[in-house]
């Protein structure tokens, strides 16, 4: 055996016993630590479908929630100012109920979000086509609470026509007559109403604290309200959630703040508005014309974005900012709105149209009548007989209506054939006996005395 060989084995005995070694150590180990998961495990379905609403959703049996509206009920009556708060604006306790205020009323959307698709799920059963139907959450379940098992009730529905567009009742309807679905027992019918009634609770929950914020965005940020309204304002705040994080956006994300989505069901898209929150549907942009809408929305973002900074900040607190920049976005479409100059249109004396009938020129050039190319009379018959109307060797003479049938509806025998031109052969004949071109008269009556 060669040295290269023996060392070759002593490496391959080497190894044996570090693999042997390294294999031990890991039963060791795994007999005294137990294996955990990196991630949480996601219950079967069966046991979702056994989950209480109240597991789900805890936001509303809260005490965080019950505290923000209890005072929210209290400081309803108290109307402040910017200029009496001393020190710090984060250190304002009404301050800080604002920015809380704010902070549920975006986890008040994430909440309904969870009991749509609780509601979703367990209505799924019964009416499965009406997720695809009606996409908005509210909507969703206010529509499951009013039809429940009976969907015959979709049908003049006043309670859907409050909150639901008449087409979209129209599809409901139909598409609830073809449904496959299976009839809710007690039990889980209780279950869905239960989580509808806490979608509506929790809704007029953030309606109590839009109205609350609206009323102290004077006190809380004065040059956005100064730009587009103290509900607007408030309603961007609220899905913004807060002052310091709507400060923080760029313009193209406070856009379509706000914005829903709407399922057409098959109609037009064209009177679709995508793209669009509550900045377009606030008075300054709504006052602009219809084409110019959307331009005045970017133009609005912009600037309020600028305001929302000025506000995070604290400066300019009686809101000269805002009305500053407010100005100067009515101006710009002061400007978009002005028409352009018509052209003139008394143009005065030209001779622009002189000649019109002719080659275009003013003058004319001479034909010679010696040169001028003649038409045989042959010739002229047979360009008569190619722009002559085809049909007139037929046995009708002129052009009819393609309604004119030869079919009448009697009311003795239905349905007869008649001839359309018999009326005219009557007329003809009847001409024919004094009035003929060819026959004379055949005799002539004498004079009585």
């Amino acid at each position: 055996m060669s040295l290269a060989d023996e060392l070759l084995a002593d490496l391959e005995e080497n190894d044996d016993g570090d693999l042997e070694a390294i294999y031990e150590n890991q039963i060791s180990n795994s007999d005294s630590h137990e294996f955990t998961a990196p991630f949480p495990v996601i219950p079967k379905e069966e046991e979702i479908k056994n989950v209480s609403i109240r597991e789900l959703a805890k936001l509303r049996d809260s005490e965080r929630l019950k505290r923000v509206i209890t005072e929210i009920e209290q400081n309803v009556g108290n109307d402040r100012k910017k200029i009496e708060v001393t020190g710090l604006m984060e250190s304002d306790p009404e301050y800080q109920l604002i920015v809380e205020a704010n902070n549920i009323a975006v986890e008040i959307d994430g909440e309904i979000a969870i009991i749509h698709r609780f509601v979703r799920d367990k209505y799924q059963k019964r009416f499965p086509e009406l997720e695809s139907l009606i996409i908005t959450p509210l909507e969703y379940i206010r529509t499951v609470k009013e039809l429940g098992n009976d969907l015959d009730r979709a049908k003049n529905n006043e309670t859907l026509q409050s909150f639901l567009t008449q087409a979209t009742i129209m599809i409901v309807s139909v598409t609830a007559s073809t449904t496959q679905g299976k009839l809710l027992s007690d039990n889980e019918l209780h279950e869905i109403y239960e989580a509808c009634d806490m979608a509506s609770e929790l809704n007029n929950f953030k309606s109590n604290i839009y109205e609350y914020v609206e009323s102290r965005m004077t006190f809380i940020a004065p040059n956005i309200t100064a730009i587009v309204g103290a509900s607007t304002a408030a309603k961007i705040l609220g899905v913004a959630g807060g002052l310091s994080k709507l400060s923080k956006m760029p313009a193209c994300n406070v856009l379509p703040l706000g914005q829903q989505k709407k399922t057409l069901s098959g109609f037009s898209q064209a009177a679709s508005l995508p793209h669009t929150g509550f900045l377009y549907f606030s008075q300054i942009v709504q006052d602009t014309s219809p084409e110019l809408r959307y331009k005045a929305a970017k133009l609005v973002s912009t600037k309020l974005t600028l305001a929302a900074r000025v506000d995070a900040c604290h400066e300019s607190a009686d809101g000269s900012i805002g009305r500053y920049l407010r100005e100067g976005i009515e101006k710009k479409l002061d400007k978009l709105q002005i028409e352009d100059d018509a052209y003139q249109e008394d143009l005065g004396y030209t001779r622009g149209t002189i000649g019109k009938s002719g080659t275009g020129r003013v003058r004319l050039p001479q034909i010679d009548e010696k040169t001028k190319v003649r038409i045989s009379k042959t010739l002229q018959k047979n360009l008569q007989k190619q722009n002559q109307q085809y049909g007139g060797a037929t046995s009708i003479r002129r052009q009819v209506s393609g309604t004119a049938s030869s079919v009448a509806f009697t009311p003795l025998q239905g349905l007869e054939i008649v001839n359309p031109q018999a009326a005219e052969t009557r007329i003809n004949e009847a001409n024919a006996k004094y009035f003929s071109n060819t026959s004379g008269f055949l005799s002539v009556g004498k004079e009585t005395t």
